[in-house]
């Protein structure tokens, strides 16, 4: 056989070879022959194949260079040999000249992978390599492809701090020429940072800048986070941290000499040291701002930096001061404007002169908007909150505003939009970059009072459906109290408009015994939103309901021993409807001792439905029982001109809705809410904000306000309260020397709310903010003929023990509450978690309050 390999010296020793063993039969000339002689090279008249399994003899053909009647040339049979390898289809290529001059192409096809397995792999799900590996089913295998997968792995392992990953790749051959590959991974130990050193600094201690950066050394409390683990990639970002903590603290001149990671010899861990050079501490000197702008002044434009002479030099200072400049100009009509600030040095005084100059940019056009890292929501539904459109005039505060509009969607974890230059030198490119967050969740509501222990309420609630941005929540709340089925879906581009469009069923059972009625409710609702402005958006809504409402309150009341229990029961009350005791009191030793009157005849206590009493005065609580039909119809209109809609810091949002019942129905009421906020920084991170909520709710075409329609008032609306535990109140009997009773709601609130967000000391990673508060407000006001029991002596409470019943059984006092306190969130890896701490300091005698509240969930 004589084989051609492409190197001469090669092919001379196997046509030697081949000569030695060669009969002397005469035969035609060989190729090597030809290589040696100055004989032209054969003519090919064939090509055959010999070898292959799964590839068509033709289709080898079509990769080579040569065909039939073409000249056996050296180099183009050298060319053919790599072209074949080159395909990834064979293992093995031979080509011989045959004495027919036919070309033998002899090859050996590289099997077909039939799986690919994973062993050994715990930390990393077999998903998640596979997306990232060549290799799979039904794919040719080659050793490079091996090689690449193996390197790739162990860079997955490695960005999971594990950098002692080996992996092993094995096959087993099968028939048909297919085989598995297996990859069999030792994870090896999870590789930490042991320390983070610092050198060069003075000014500011380890720990100081160890809380500056991400990387954090590995303990054991950290096992929430990755950053914990060594990250060659992650070091660069520390070192633009490190810059901007010091340029923030007056250091400008501040440089990252080296970051260096060292891995300890049991390459278990690393130590990361970042050697700095703090440079001189800066103070603001003289602050200018020079403009060409025909319309501004620069004294005018001064006012709007936030930077005075003599403060210490801080760089975040410089670039908030050009985002408000640029904001300024683009305000008073100015689109493309050039905001440059410039510093000058004086190192004999260590300050620094900031000259803005804004300057009328050239006019920019946007060529583009890119979409960018949104896995799952669709483009579409990313662009329309984008409030310029490709071939628009750029412009800044639109740029700032379509941002503002993609955060609130609440689908994000991060937004940024970033201008890239275009294609020509008047275009410009927008990249949208966004970070995908869980929009789903599966939450749980744990509320803790003195009435109630635990309050479960879990739901699933899907905002951004199959990405498309729809809304789905089914909603199942099952306590002591409640049970409840709720499915709501709205579509937030109804046929494409920026028109909102939903629905929602519902049913319901709920045991207010704060109220003491329980309530069956079951019904639906459809609500359609739109804009009105930038800001600004309205709403209507229709909900249709059958209420069934039972009055599931017992009332005690103590009378003569001799007397008639039908003198304070209504008429037609069977006597299995109430019951009949002697009456009892403690004496100071706890021992129960018979109740008397004032002549000491002992007296008898008569308990029934709260109903069956003599109270038309609590008319129309009783009338509240049966059944309902409510036939609501609601407006409603919101503006929102915070600066960020989820972590505001300044800015203001208000809104109102208005809903009337008795089109249709058997109820007629109308009702009317408002809320409202404001933000604003007060020094430093301390951001205020003040809020309310106000209402009202009255009947009319002579139909009062039904006991499961009024405000009830309390927990997390009016934090330091329970659950309805202010504001008008039916008082049945005496506890402690406290009046107790029930919540008769009202027709009328006004609460408003003070907070300041505290700037913690702590890793934001952590996720836990915290805010000191102060609620405040009044809750009351009942129709006339709920307190007509007042008139009536027999119904009035002794509080103070001394045998004179002072206290009317119907209190309503529109009079202020206050509680302060602190409230702490925890974006925990299971969920948002908020506890609520209150110290009550202004209420009434009668009121429920709570000092401690605590809610969690989880999302999905």
């Amino acid at each position: 056989m004589r084989t051609i390999f492409g190197i001469v010296a090669a092919i001379a020793a196997t046509v030697t070879a081949g000569w030695a063993q060669q009969p002397a039969t005469p035969q035609g000339p060989s190729l090597s022959e030809n290589l040696f002689s100055t004989e032209p090279a054969p003519i090919i008249q064939g090509i055959a194949v010999r070898g292959n399994q799964r590839i068509e003899a033709e289709t080898v053909g079509s990769y080579l260079p040569v065909q039939p009647g073409m000249p056996a040339d050296e180099e183009l049979l050298d060319l053919s040999l790599k072209t074949l390898f080159r395909t990834g289809l064979f293992s093995d290529v031979k080509l011989e000249m045959q004495p027919n001059d036919v070309l033998l192409i002899e090859v050996a096809e590289n099997p077909i992978v039939n799986r690919v397995i994973f062993e050994g792999n715990r930390r990393l799900k077999d998903d998640k390599i596979t997306d990232e590996i060549q290799l799979a089913p039904r794919t040719v295998y080659t050793r490079a492809k091996v090689q690449s997968d193996v390197q790739r792995i162990i860079e997955l392992y490695r960005a999971k701090g594990r950098f002692a990953t080996t992996v092993t790749p094995k096959v087993t051959p099968l028939e048909q020429n297919r085989i598995d590959v297996i990859y069999e991974v030792d994870e090896g130990p999870k590789t930490g940072i042991a320390k983070v050193n610092f050198l060069g600094n003075e000014v500011f201690t380890d720990n100081e800048l160890r809380g500056e950066i991400l990387t954090k050394e590995s303990r054991w409390w950290r096992f929430f986070t990755n950053f914990d683990n060594y990250d060659p990639d992650r070091l660069e970002y520390e070192r633009q941290l490190l810059r901007e903590f010091y340029g923030k603290n007056g250091y400008a001149d501040f440089s990252v000499v080296s970051a260096v990671a060292e891995l300890t010899p049991d390459r278990k861990d690393f130590f990361v040291t970042f050697t700095v050079d703090e440079g001189p501490l800066y103070e603001i000197g003289e602050v200018r701002v020079k403009t060409t702008l025909a319309k501004l002044d620069g004294d005018v434009l001064a006012n709007f930096v936030p930077i005075r002479e003599g403060q210490v030099y801080n760089s975040e200072r410089v670039e908030k001061a050009v985002e408000a400049l640029t904001f300024a100009t683009g305000s008073a009509g100015y689109a493309f404007v050039d905001v440059n600030p410039r510093l000058t040095r004086h190192a004999e005084t260590n300050t620094i002169d900031i000259t803005f100059e804004v300057n009328e940019g050239p006019r920019v056009y946007v060529d583009r908007i890119n979409i960018k890292g949104n896995t799952r929501t669709l483009d579409k539904i990313i662009r329309r909150e984008v409030r310029l459109a490709e071939g628009d005039a750029f412009n800044r505060v639109l740029v700032d505003r379509s941002k503002a509009r993609i955060r609130s969607l609440g689908y994000f974890k991060e937004v940024n939009i970033e201008e890239k230059p275009g294609s020509a030198p008047d275009r410009t490119q927008l990249d949208v970059t966004v970070e995908e967050q869980s929009t789903g969740s599966f939450s749980v509501g744990v509320g803790i009072s003195s009435t109630e222990n635990f309050i479960v309420d879990l739901s699933v609630e899907e905002r951004n459906l199959m990405g498309r941005g729809q809304f789905l929540r089914f909603r199942v709340q099952a306590s002591s109290r409640t049970r409840q089925v709720d499915l709501r879906f709205t579509q937030p581009y109804f046929l494409d408009r920026n028109l909102a469009a939903g629905g929602s069923i519902f049913n319901q059972r709920t045991d207010f015994r704060e109220s003491g009625f329980v309530r069956d409710r079951i019904g639906f609702g459809l609500n359609a939103g739109f804009q009105v402005s930038e800001y600004g958006r309205g709403g209507v809504n229709y909900t249709l309901t059958r209420d069934s409402v039972v009055i599931d309150s017992v009332l005690t009341q103590n009378i003569a021993f001799d007397a008639d229990p039908l003198t304070v029961l209504s008429t037609g009350v069977l006597p299995s409807e109430y019951t009949v005791t002697p009456a009892t009191t403690f004496d100071s030793s706890g021992n129960v001792v018979p109740l008397v009157d004032s002549e000491g005849n002992q007296l008898q206590t008569v308990q029934s439905n709260l109903c069956n009493f003599v109270i038309q005065a609590l008319t129309p609580t009783c009338e509240s029982r049966g059944n309902f039909l409510t036939s609501l119809v609601g407006v409603s209109l919101s503006f929102d001109h915070r600066d960020d809609p989820i972590t505001p810091r300044r800015g203001w949002r208000a809104g109102g809705a208005v809903s009337l019942a008795g089109l249709g129905g058997d109820v007629n009421y109308y009702q009317t809410e408002v809320t409202g906020a404001f933000y604003h920084p007060i020094i430093g991170n301390f951001i205020g904000a003040l809020k309310g909520r106000a209402g009202y709710i009255d009947g009319y075409g002579g139909d009062g306000v039904r006991l499961s329609d009024r405000f009830f008032e309390g927990a997390s609306t009016f934090r330091g309260f329970e659950v309805a535990g202010v504001g008008p109140r039916f008082l049945t009997t005496i506890q402690n020397a406290q009046p107790v009773g029930q919540s008769i709601g009202a027709k009328m609130y006004a609460i408003g709310s003070a907070e300041i967000l505290l700037p913690l000391p702590l890793p934001k990673e952590y996720g836990i903010r915290a805010a000191l508060f102060s609620d405040f407000g009044t809750v009351g006001m009942v129709d006339p003929e709920t307190k007509a029991l007042n008139a009536n002596p027999d119904f009035y409470l002794d509080v103070d023990g001394d045998g004179i019943a002072e206290l009317a059984p119907i209190q309503d006092d529109l009079s202020l509450r206050v509680t302060a306190g602190v409230t702490v969130s925890w974006d925990s890896p299971f969920g948002p978690v908020r506890f609520d701490f209150a110290e009550i300091l202004i209420k009434e005698e009668y009121d429920r309050t709570e000092g401690f509240r605590f809610s969690a969930g989880t999302s999905f």
